[in-house]
Formats: C-alpha cells, structure tokens, sequence
C-alpha cells in the first residue's frame, strides 16, 4: 500500500532539488554589483518620500482574510459534487450544516460591515 505513495516521494525530492539548485546557481553565478540604487527601499527609480512605515488601513487585511476564508470554505464542493452519489442522503445533511455555518459566517461579517468598502 505504502508503494503508492513512492510517486509523490519522488516529486516532492525532485522539486526540493530543483528548487535548491536554482538558488544555488542564481547565487553562485548572478550579478553582485552594489549600486547607490538598490540601496534605497524601493528599487522602482522613484525617490521615496515620507515614511516607509505608514498605517495601512486594517480594511485591507480584513477583505483579504475574509476571501481567503470564503474561498477556502468554497473549495470543499468539489470533493463533495464528485462524490454526491456515493454519498447519498448523508452526504446531503453534511453540506446543507456545512452551507449553515458558512451562512451564518457570511451574515455575521455582512452585518459587522467588513464587506462594505468606504
């Protein structure tokens, strides 16, 4: 049983070292010259100005964790949709509570106003 997973063993060592050598050779064989330009925060040509530590409004991160939840919770239909056959009336009691609490979720935050954008 365990001969099955020796495939994924494989990938995963092959890309560990596919991943080890391309930072290896970048750094054995890239560019090191240090200019007056890379040392400055921001390498685009433009002179920064004000503080580079701004504050950001939290706004920001509460969309992107709200999406990353949403999105997350939305991935779990597709194992449900391939196996829904063999899953029967069970299956459909578990994604109708799975629905619930992702509803339940999703008026929380619409009601907290994290989806409204000033």
């Amino acid at each position: 049983m365990l001969l099955e997973y020796i495939a994924i063993g494989v990938m995963i060592a092959v890309a560990t070292f596919i991943a080890f050598a391309a930072i290896g050779l970048g750094e054995l064989f890239g560019p090191k010259k240090n200019t007056e330009a890379k040392s400055i925060p921001y390498e685009s040509g433009i002179t920064p100005f004000g503080e580079g530590t701004r504050r950001m409004p939290i706004r920001f991160y509460l969309v992107a964790v709200l999406f990353i939840l949403f999105d997350i919770e939305v991935i779990f239909f597709l194992p449900w949709a391939i196996a829904f056959r063999q899953l029967g009336l069970f299956g459909l009691i578990e994604m109708v509570v799975f629905l619930a609490i992702l509803t339940i979720g999703y008026v929380y935050a619409w009601k907290k106003g994290a989806l409204e954008w000033e």
